[in-house]
């Protein structure tokens, strides 16, 4: 009788080996998918309503990337604790009914001719709490929906999908923020977010209550919100995989953000392109995104998981240098090669570091080493967008998109001269808990098999 229930229990819970046959990766797909389509709109929607409508000055323009990312900075870490203690999928639904409800004031305000830089500064700033709760819980469900062997091909997908999104997207949004305005187009990205939380809502995999253990006893209460902050800084500060990630992800964030907080602005003011043709430049660079997504395994495969993320770090900054040095007359073409080469590093470092991330790590601790991540590394963005916004007033557009460029250069440094370069595939379970670190600092062992030459 045993025998037949385990049997019927592993049935129930193992994952089909293709996750285009898992239904409830393909709903969470599909979820994250419609988002990322709906998402394009506010991006250039967004910019366009500060820099055109309101006619803010680039200080303003540059605080608006400050505040829709400043939430990484204060919220990250309580973040990662609440997702450890919660379910992941109501934090999923909660998040994108939230956004939806906010981006949908934009439009209501500019109907009765009440539209101000400030309401989109509250709207940035509580979209970006949101937006933190639903990364981390994000990352973190992943995990528990498919198996370790399946990291890598679920964020494939999850990738292309994004890719996918950032080719076409730009360009409809373009059309329709020409069409109907920027601001009535922010309607869009409310809807696909509801259409999200829909999907999402959709997925039949029961979710562990992480307060009760499987004899379904309530744990013990936890040390508390600081100390449970503290285990998250400790596992990721302990682990020297991790750590460099971090410093190199964190520092290409900022650097990529001094010159990402006022390149629209310079397309509009200084180069003279409208909704369209700056659409059309994101679309066509995004097929680097695409290319990265559909070719980071393979990649990986020939010369190895960690000199794929070292070579994928460093690619960043020959795209951001094709920014600084496109000739007048050819920004277009030079953007489109920057995009064209600047995706396709992207897709192949974060495919292959976040599934690395996401495999070392136990399940009791992917919120808070998600949300200790997305501290480190999405932290710099306000730091590197506030820069941009006041080297843009001060010494000039261009100028700050050379600074930000040259800046590209150093962060690779920190994966290369690191364990990461190293790592020749993603580990197997054994491995994994090898070189996870304690709660309480320090590594949970040696990892022999991760140092293995590619």
């Amino acid at each position: 009788m045993t025998n037949t229930r385990q049997t019927v229990d592993s049935r129930l819970v193992e994952a089909p080996r293709s996750l285009t046959r898992h239904p409830d990766f393909v709903r969470l797909w599909a979820a994250e998918t419609i988002s990322q389509f709906g998402t394009q709109v506010s991006l250039l929607a967004l910019p366009l309503i500060a820099a055109t409508v309101l006619q803010v000055s680039p200080f303003e323009f540059g605080l608006l990337a400050t505040v829709e990312f400043l939430p990484f900075i204060l919220v990250s870490l309580p973040a990662g604790v609440w997702v450890d203690r919660l379910r992941r999928r109501p934090i999923l639904i909660l998040g994108d009914l939230g956004r939806a409800a906010l981006l949908l004031s934009i439009p209501v305000a500019f109907a009765f001719d009440a539209l101000t830089i400030w309401q989109l500064y509250v709207v940035g700033f509580t979209s970006g709490c949101l937006t933190v709760f639903f990364d981390v819980a994000y990352q973190s469900y992943l995990p528990s929906l498919v198996e370790r062997d399946q990291l890598v091909e679920a964020n494939t997908k999850l990738e292309i999908s994004r890719s996918a999104a950032q080719f076409v997207g730009p360009g409809l949004a373009g059309i329709a923020i020409a069409w109907i305005g920027a601001a009535i187009s922010v309607v869009l990205d409310a809807l696909s977010f509801i259409g999200s939380a829909a999907l999402v809502a959709l997925i039949r995999r029961p979710e562990a209550d992480p307060r009760r253990a499987a004899d379904g006893s309530a744990h013990p209460a936890g040390p508390g919100m600081r100390r449970e902050i503290g285990q998250g800084l400790r596992y990721v500060g302990g682990n020297r995989y991790l750590r460099s990630i971090a410093a190199c992800t964190a520092t290409n964030n900022l650097f990529g953000n001094i010159t990402g907080a006022i390149l629209i602005l310079y397309m509009v003011r200084e180069i003279g392109l409208g909704p369209e043709a700056i659409g059309i430049v994101f679309s066509i660079g995004a097929l680097g995104f695409m290319a990265g997504a559909f070719l980071a395994n393979r990649v990986a495969a020939r010369i190895g998981v960690g000199r794929t993320i070292v070579a994928g770090a460093f690619l960043t900054f020959p795209a951001a240098l094709l920014l600084a040095i496109a000739p007048p007359g050819l920004e277009v073409p030079f953007f489109i090669g920057s995009g064209l080469l600047g995706g396709f590093s992207i897709a192949i470092y974060n495919i292959n570091q976040v599934s690395f991330r996401q495999a070392i790590t136990p399940e009791r601790m992917q919120g808070r080493m998600n949300a200790t991540m997305r501290f480190i590394v999405w932290g710099t963005i306000p730091i590197g967008a506030t820069l941009g916004g006041i080297l843009g007033g001060a010494i000039g557009l261009r100028e700050t998109i050379w600074i930000g460029a040259l800046g590209s250069a150093l962060p690779f440094l920190f994966v290369l001269f690191s364990p990461v370069r190293r790592i020749a595939s993603m580990p197997e379970a054994a491995e994994a808990e090898a070189a996870a670190p304690t709660a309480t600092g320090g590594s949970g062992g040696t990892d022999p098999a991760l140092d293995t030459e590619a």
